[in-house]
């Protein structure tokens, strides 16, 4: 699949700008009375201070790009983080990484060409990442802290589909990606609280999400799980032995997958 060549066919129930400002809101919530010292098991070696830094800096580098209307690689990653010296001013400072976001969405056309490192060569991209790194962060905050993340189901089936469709461009900063091949392999992901499949087909030469429905009433390994935990799962915040999925099929080839997908 060519980048270049890429048209978001698929409806868009998701407004990505106004969710990263939910989610970003949900983080904060839990965030709030948190001792932002504690270590976050799903991002291993941080602290939920770690993941606040890491959140908000994406959201304001994001920002910049978007306000640069960038159309190649960006040289650098700097950017004026403003970041507080204490602990104590980081959640307030990861809500004003959102209005920062908020004001570049405003000022964006979603459809303008832009440069993007996965498969949509739009503004529109920045804005859906934008929104899953958040969510799946502050995903791992609620881990970290004792508690059971609830995703949206919308946001979950939307995620899914943006992580499989970009997986195979993310090898720059997810190096075992590369490993994903084989003799034409499928795997299927079926949400059991809907109607939701996605197929993944693996080749000697790379993989892709396969959008053709006439291919995906079979598969080599098949995952079943609800929404909500498959995009856990696919982010390797969830286990594939987890009471939450059933999946049959090639384990080797569920085995490579999940060993060397998730970022």
């Amino acid at each position: 699949m060519n980048p270049s060549n890429y048209s978001d066919t698929r409806p868009a129930p998701v407004d990505h700008p106004s969710a990263v400002t939910a989610e970003t809101a949900r983080f904060v919530a839990a965030l709030r009375h948190a001792d932002l010292t504690t270590p976050v098991p799903s991002c291993p070696g941080w602290t939920l201070a770690d993941l606040v830094r890491h959140t908000g800096s994406v959201q304001r580098w994001f920002a910049a790009l978007l306000h640069a209307r960038i159309q190649e690689p960006p040289r650098s990653r700097e950017v004026d983080l403003q970041l507080p010296d204490r602990h104590d001013g980081y959640v307030d400072w990861l809500t004003e990484s959102a209005t920062v976001a908020e004001r570049a969405f405003a000022a964006t056309d979603p459809n303008l060409p832009m440069w993007a490192w996965g498969v949509d060569q739009h503004a529109r991209f920045w804005a859906r990442r934008m929104l899953f790194e958040t969510l799946v962060h502050r995903a791992d905050a609620e881990q970290a802290l004792g508690l059971r993340p609830v995703i949206d189901r919308p946001l979950a089936v939307d995620g899914i589909d943006e992580f499989l469709v970009n997986l195979p461009f993310a090898t720059f900063f997810a190096p075992k990606v590369a490993h994903l091949r084989a003799p034409d392999s499928t795997i299927r992901f079926e949400a059991t609280d809907g109607d939701d499949t996605w197929l993944v087909r693996l080749r000697p030469d790379g993989f892709g999400l396969d959008t053709d429905p006439a291919t995906t009433s079979t598969a080599d390994a098949t995952v079943r799980g609800t929404a909500s935990d498959l995009l856990l799962l696919v982010y390797g915040r969830l286990r594939l032995d987890s009471d939450a999925f059933t999946h049959d099929g090639d384990k080797d080839l569920l085995t490579l997958w999940f060993s060397n997908s998730a970022f």
